[in-house]
């Protein structure tokens, strides 16, 4: 029998919000003019479009919309905030704080950095995701640029102390830039009570469309934060990135994020309820455990281990389910996932896990529906499984 589709993968990208859509169409059709080109009405209209999104995303983050400067999205604004800043900070050293399980947009980023000369300290974290912030304080020498940790993880939805973070930053007189790509829209996030100096998004997380993201850099009049283009060419985005602006994905961003602000507190109540209905059921199987098992997470991620079974094995047993079984950065890598390595989980464990990341439009009958095939596809496949006749016989932890 058929099932309909279900789709369970939010935090590899959510489906366009319909008012994002129908808000972006005026602006592929009708009102194509470009943004720069203001001498005329049909520049005027694409620059007005452009100055109301820039408003709506910064009422997201409570944050001013000078702060906002667009982008293809938080893989550019990743790298353009932790490349500017090493390099006009270079004078005042060369050492960089992150995390082992930062996203790869973030990690590549060090890594390149360490070829040029950077000194990266990559902090562990404990069985639950969490860092020490203790050993963050200590990390920090006089050498320390910057600190760049995310708010949310993407792959098991465990949350950083962003605030606590931000307050040893300002107390170290170190940038802190936060990759807040899987928080924004869900969480209430806000950069200046967070003490956040650089921060990234991406619209496609939460509704909009693809290709375009934003970076916020704090305003700061006595001694701005020196951030450089990347991408050179005209003096777009205040001479912060060349190029011709995509005003309908900009305004696309602009309508989701504005939706975002409007449903976030409902949203998150929804999904926390939806969410523990999915873990109660599935952690009921035997030999299943979440992975990241803390409070500190977010309201729609749940990363389970299937032990003794490959999670790869249960997505071939449910083609009409999207699930994920790492960052979807990571599509077709064999490599286990290193966000779950370094939360001490064996590799056999790690190629046991499978993400399940609800969103706005997943419903309740979906989650009963994704539980009873989910238990189904894992008892079928287990029952065939020599490796779990070992495990039931004793002869395997």
């Amino acid at each position: 029998m058929s099932h309909p589709f279900i789709y369970m993968d939010n935090c590899a990208t959510t489906k366009l919000a319909t008012e994002a859509f129908t808000s972006m169409l005026p602006f592929m059709e009708s009102n194509y003019g470009n943004a720069s080109s203001t001498a005329h009405k049909a520049g005027r209209i694409a620059a007005e479009a452009v100055f109301t999104a820039r408003e709506q995303v910064a009422a997201l983050i409570h944050a001013h919309p000078k702060e906002i400067t667009f982008t293809s999205g938080a893989t550019e604004s990743n790298n353009m905030a932790i490349k500017s800043i090493y390099e006009h900070y270079s004078s005042l050293g060369n050492h960089i704080i992150t995390c082992k399980t930062e996203h790869p947009a973030v990690l590549e980023v060090c890594r390149y950095l360490e070829s040029k000369g950077a000194r990266v300290t990559y902090l562990d974290v404990d069985a639950y995701g969490h860092i020490d912030l203790s050993i963050l304080e200590e990390s920090i020498s006089r050498e320390t640029i910057l600190i760049a940790l995310m708010a949310a993880n993407n792959e098991t939805g465990v949350t950083h102390p962003v605030q606590e973070i931000g307050a040893i930053a300002q107390k170290k007189n170190v940038l802190f830039f936060c990759d807040a790509t899987q928080a924004v829209g869900i969480l209430d996030i806000d950069p200046n009570r967070d003490g956040i100096d650089i921060l990234s998004l991406s619209a496609h997380k939460f509704y909009g469309p693809k290709g375009i993201g934003a970076i916020y850099i704090k305003r700061k009049p006595r001694q701005p934060i020196q951030i450089h283009s990347i991408i050179h060419g005209g003096k777009q985005e205040n001479g912060l990135r060349g190029g011709t602006l995509n005003v309908p994905a900009i305004v696309g961003m602009g309508t989701a994020a504005e939706l975002a602000h409007r449903q976030k507190k409902g949203d998150l109540i929804r999904l926390s309820a939806l969410r523990d209905q999915l873990e109660q059921s599935i952690l009921q199987l035997e030999a299943t455990e979440l992975n990241g098992k803390t409070p500190y997470r977010l309201p729609h991620v749940s990363n389970i281990c299937f032990r003794h079974i490959r999670g790869s094995e249960i997505m071939t047993q449910l083609p009409n389910i999207a699930l994920s079984s790492g960052s979807a950065c990571a599509t077709g890598s064999l490599e286990p996932s290193h966000v779950l390595l370094s939360m001490g989980l064996s590799t056999d464990d790690v190629h046991s896990s499978l993400r399940f990341s609800l969103g706005r439009y997943t419903t309740e009958k979906e989650i009963h529906q994704t539980i009873d095939q989910v238990k189904n596809a894992v008892d079928q496949i287990r029952e065939k499984s020599p490796i779990w006749q070992l495990f039931k016989a004793g002869l395997l932890n």
